[in-house]
């Protein structure tokens, strides 16, 4: 019988132990809880810092508001506002290749539509950065066609467009349509 009484004075005392180890936690949680508040959140989010410690560590900065006119992002200039239309036919001379380029800003958008007088040719879509004197240029899309059409956006400002392979022995035409906010460079040889 002893032990019965003593199992119920075990149970007892865990069961005490158990409601004194939480409310300590409890309470250790909350102290945590206001000292965040107080040294971080308000300091960052509010810029209310009762202990200076906030400025100390630079996160009363965050609360500040931002001058917005000091931010420039997503921004693009647009040097040419006009949009305008062309149609131009370029020879391309049997066995040879030629360009046909545009000047574009960064991320002006031109729609273009082209096709042969029948043969295919071999063609490469690129760009070349403006200001690069190293030679670089990146190609959009290389393919051997008839026709082609679709909206180009400049990735970056420079000197964008098409050169074309003939390599057939009979001179192909190339009627280009372009529509757009571009400056037209021309052909080059």
């Amino acid at each position: 019988m002893n032990n019965v009484n003593n199992d119920d004075t075990t149970s007892s005392t865990l069961s005490a132990n158990t409601e004194t180890s939480l409310l300590k936690s409890t309470i250790a949680s909350a102290i945590i809880a206001v000292m965040v508040l107080v040294l971080f959140i308000l300091p960052a989010e509010y810029n209310i810092d009762p202990t200076g410690f906030g400025e100390q560590i630079g996160l009363t900065v965050l609360a500040k508001p931002i001058d917005s006119s000091a931010i420039n992002v997503g921004k693009v200039e647009n040097t040419t506002t006009q949009t305008q239309k062309d149609v131009v036919t370029v020879l391309v001379p049997a066995g040879k290749g030629v360009e046909y380029k545009f000047q574009l800003t960064q991320y002006q958008k031109m729609t273009y539509q082209w096709q042969t007088d029948g043969m295919s040719l071999y063609l490469d879509l690129h760009g070349e950065p403006a200001g690069d004197a190293t030679g670089y240029y990146e190609s959009y899309t290389i393919a051997t066609a008839k026709e082609m059409s679709g909206q180009f956006t400049a990735p970056f400002t420079g000197i964008h467009g098409w050169y074309w392979k003939n390599k057939t022995d009979q001179d192909i035409n190339v009627t280009l349509i372009t529509e757009g906010s571009y400056s037209v460079v021309g052909l080059k040889q």
